[in-house]
C-alpha cells in the first residue's frame, strides 16, 4: 500500500510511505539503516494518539476495513 501525508511540522514537502503485510513469523530482528532512527510496533490493542493523521485516519482505518488488522 502506498500512502502520502503533508509533514505537521512543515506543510510544504509530502512525506510518502509504503506500508508492507508480512505473513509469516518474523525469525530474525530488524535492523534500521542510517535514514530510520527508530521503530516501534503497533499493537491493535496500543493507543493510537500516538500515530500520525495518516496511520490514524487513513492507513489503520484501511487495514481494518480489509481485515488486514483487527
Amino acid at each position: 500500500m502506498d500512502f502520502q501525508e503533508i509533514a505537521t511540522s512543515n506543510p510544504n514537502p509530502k512525506i510518502y510511505m509504503h506500508i508492507f503485510q508480512y505473513n509469516s513469523t518474523l525469525e530474525s530482528s530488524l535492523s534500521l539503516s542510517d535514514e530510520i532512527g527508530d521503530f516501534k510496533w503497533f499493537g491493535k490493542d496500543d493507543d493510537e494518539s500516538i500515530l500520525s493523521n495518516s496511520l490514524k485516519d487513513e492507513i489503520i482505518s484501511y487495514c481494518k476495513k480489509k481485515k488486514l488488522i483487527y
